[in-house]
């Protein structure tokens, strides 16, 4: 991961949940705070690295603003957290994970982490087939005595495998955290299913 702290956005219009969601994360991440969708719009940027959205804010909606972020192209996280209760409609949005209100400290932390981790995984994957599709064009185009003989060749190879064995770390973390995830998830459903018998 970046040494430079996760940008994260909060678009919450309760101004209140907003600063209590910005000292829970304040430690860890880099927050900034809107209180309504035309403002979380101009305030998305290529820094941005995960956006916490409320569905329901005053003029642009949450749905609104999830579809603008998509539309202009940004590759952040967008974390709902609403009270709004999930139906069918969110097979089509373009969220990465969804929560709903009320939300504790630890579940927002948790889900933040999950989402740097995701963020995380998916750069050095990326770096790493760029690589190695620089070592394969090499070895198609040059014979054994060319890359032997070729330095930059050597630290190329070893430059993929150290990044196979990061990129190996970062997916037992992630399943480490979808593990836990439904974990907890299971829980949940235990309890709600107590409730109701």
């Amino acid at each position: 991961m970046s040494d430079d702290p996760t940008e994260v956005l909060v678009v919450e219009d309760n101004t209140e949940l907003a600063s209590l969601y910005a000292s829970w994360l304040g430690e860890e991440w880099r927050v900034h705070t809107v209180a309504d969708g035309a403002s979380a719009i101009t305030a998305v940027t290529e820094a941005t690295d995960i956006v916490v959205l409320d569905r329901r804010l005053p003029g642009r909606s949450g749905d609104e603003v999830l579809e603008q972020i998509r539309a202009d192209g940004y590759a952040c996280q967008v974390v709902i957290v609403t009270a709004v209760e999930p139906d069918f409609e969110i097979i089509e949005m373009g969220f990465d994970d969804y929560l709903v209100k009320p939300v504790d400290r630890a579940t927002l932390n948790r889900c933040l982490t999950r989402l740097e981790h995701r963020m995380a995984y998916d750069r050095e994957l990326r770096e790493y087939y760029a690589q190695v599709s620089k070592k394969a064009i090499l070895e198609a185009r040059k014979s054994r005595a060319e890359l032997a003989s070729s330095d930059e060749y050597t630290d190329l190879a070893e430059c993929v495998d150290e990044q196979a064995a990061r990129a190996d770390e970062l997916l037992d973390d992630l399943l480490s955290d979808a593990t836990n995830h439904s974990q907890l998830f299971h829980r949940l459903l235990g309890r709600d299913a107590a409730v109701s018998n």
